[in-house]
């Protein structure tokens, strides 16, 4: 098995029983920090460890320089995948429960093991409410696998920092991009942040919209449209997403990799951080 965008539920019921396989839940409720490590206690793909977002893959926030998930530190994240029993050979397959569209967080979780130069690693389409509504094997109480050795090779170029966001938004061959709601984007509906609006010169490409009405991703050749008529021919080393704080933008990333259009750029301190500087600008009403 070597998938390394998404996987069809299908496809992981098969594989269930695969030693080179790492199942990983990613269920998490903002507000409320405990709420999906008991929801996989309590449900879960068999084999499934549990990663918290914001304990396992997100750095510490520091108030008036990192936005609100801020990148965890390589070493950290490396000993967590270890911990996880991820080496080369492993396939890894990450899933989540986010309302509306579930697989923001394992987004996050695929991404960073992709910046780390680990490719055999996928997002259940669908999530977990696909998966149980179809039928599934669950398992309950806690998990754990043994040990191995996660050996990170970083991939400079699908990351970015406020610096080099900064010089793309000024770019026109570049492609800055704001994942969040299209009312969040114009500033009209801003419930997290103490600021609201976008980033100047970026287009607005909510991540929901890759997504049909049962939360299963658009095919292939819709994706392809979706972002060839608003990122026109720019490569993907010239395309950054964000959203509010690094976790919705990845879905954006993901689509594009599942589309067959590369790899695009992540940033993670996304506008949480962009805004922490009051030197950078704010477009608050939609580009004219």
């Amino acid at each position: 098995m070597d998938y390394n965008t998404i996987i069809p539920a299908e496809v992981l019921a098969e594989h269930l029983q695969e030693d080179n396989l790492v199942i990983i839940d990613c269920r998490f409720t903002l507000g409320e920090n405990l709420r999906g490590t008991s929801d996989y206690q309590r449900a879960h793909i068999p084999g499934a460890v549990y990663a918290h977002l914001e304990n396992d893959l997100c750095g510490p926030i520091i108030p008036g320089k990192t936005g609100r998930h801020p990148l965890s530190e390589v070493g950290l994240l490396v000993d967590r995948f270890s911990c996880w029993g991820i080496n080369p050979e492993v396939q890894v397959v990450a899933y989540d429960d986010w309302p509306g569209n579930g697989i923001p967080v394992a987004a996050r979780l695929w991404w960073s093991l992709r910046w780390l130069g680990h490719e055999k690693a996928a997002v259940l389409d669908g999530g977990w409410d696909g998966w149980s509504q179809a039928g599934y094997p669950m398992a309950s109480g806690i998990e754990e696998r043994a040990r191995s050795v996660f050996v990170p090779s970083i991939m400079t170029e699908i990351i970015a920092y406020s610096t080099l966001v900064d010089s793309m938004r000024q770019d026109p061959a570049s492609r800055v991009v704001d994942s969040r709601s299209s009312d969040r984007y114009r500033g009209e509906n801003e419930i997290i942040d103490p600021v609201a609006g976008h980033i100047p010169r970026a287009i607005s490409l909510p991540y929901q919209e890759n997504f049909d009405s049962g939360g299963f991703f658009h095919p292939v050749t819709v994706l392809q449209k979706r972002f060839g008529d608003s990122l026109g021919d720019a490569p993907s080393s010239n395309i950054v997403f964000y959203c509010g704080s690094g976790i919705t933008a990845a879905v954006n990333v993901l689509a594009m990799a599942h589309a067959g259009l590369g790899d695009a750029r992540l940033y993670v301190g996304s506008w949480s951080e962009w805004i922490t500087d009051p030197q950078r600008p704010v477009v608050k009403k939609p580009s004219v």
